[in-house]
């Protein structure tokens, strides 16, 4: 198995630290989603598990190895960081084609990853040409290059027009499913509950939540049923027999705190009520990251409370 191990990891620049004994454990076979605010280490946690900058303490395996002493490291880890930095004058082929070579792959491998993504027809332009939407599609390509067991993208879909969001997002999840070890850093909130299985999130530097998907969202939320009935004041009635906490929208709709539907479908089928809707409410990923990280943002916006009069 090829897990990325992070234990203890520290890393400070001047009195400011970075990363903060960070321990966690990304697996194989499912997409993991790394989230936290800007200033809360996941770039810098990235850079040192690929061995772009030293910690100040703790340490960062791939696979058991440090990732300067792994062989054939391109076929092992494919990683995105930065869209940008591939040389402007030279065509996405040769851009790829250099990284091939010099590890040991041939051209019609560079084919292969500028086909799979999406760049097949413009493989022979310049660069400097391409759209942000186009250079994040060729660094995704460069990270496939070597079919690696390991895959570390930092805000994957940056740039990319929906056809290209909805790209990536099954690739990440093919890749898993494929069994290989998936770490996707993003700000999408929506976008990320769309792919990733499990979560880790930083703040300030420190791990606050290392959880499956569905574990952090019930963390983070009071379970809460929708439900709608033809016969709304008996069930109202029902509800408040059997101790439930209900209201009654405007719309005529029960919303029950604290149950799930499972049981609210039983208590309308013992009752014998003819349910319309029915349906489990929770926290969306968003409002659970941001219950979470509330106080751990590094530079938080404060609302304004300018007023305009009128003269």
């Amino acid at each position: 198995m090829t897990n990325i191990d992070v234990d203890e990891l520290t890393k400070d620049y001047g009195a400011t630290r970075a990363v903060d004994r960070l321990t966690f454990s990304v697996r194989p076979g499912r997409v993991t989603g790394f989230l936290g605010p800007n200033g809360a280490g996941k770039s810098t946690t990235m850079r040192l598990v690929l061995g772009l900058d030293r910690p100040t303490g703790g340490t960062a395996r791939i696979g058991g190895r440090a990732y300067a002493a792994l062989a054939d490291p391109l076929r092992r880890v494919g990683v995105l960081l930065d869209a940008q930095a591939a040389h402007g004058s030279r065509t996405a082929y040769n851009h790829l084609l250099a990284l091939a070579t010099s590890n040991g792959m041939s051209g019609k491998r560079v084919e292969e990853v500028l086909e799979e993504a999406g760049l097949g027809r413009v493989g022979g332009r310049r660069v400097k040409t391409f759209s942000l939407g186009m250079r994040q599609r060729l660094g995704i390509a460069a990270a496939l290059l070597g079919d690696p067991e390991v895959v570390m993208l930092d805000e994957p879909s940056n740039g990319l027009d929906p056809e290209g969001i909805i790209w990536i997002r099954e690739l990440m999840k093919r890749l898993a499913r494929e069994g290989r070890t998936v770490l996707v850093s993003s700000h999408l909130m929506n976008e990320t509950s769309s792919f990733a299985d499990h979560l880790i999130v930083l703040g300030r530097g420190r791990l606050l939540a290392d959880l499956p998907m569905q574990d952090f969202l019930n963390s983070r939320s009071r379970p809460r049923v929708r439900v709608r009935t033809a016969e709304s004041n008996r069930f109202g009635e029902a509800l408040k027999r059997k101790g439930y906490r209900a209201e009654k929208g405007e719309d005529g709709c029960w919303t029950v705190d604290g149950a799930r539907a499972d049981e609210i479908g039983a208590l309308a089928a013992t009752e014998g009520l003819p349910v319309l809707q029915l349906m489990d409410e929770q926290a969306t990923l968003e409002q659970a990251y941001l219950d979470l990280t509330a106080g751990a943002a590094e530079f938080e916006s404060v609302a304004s409370t300018t007023t305009t009069q009128e003269a």
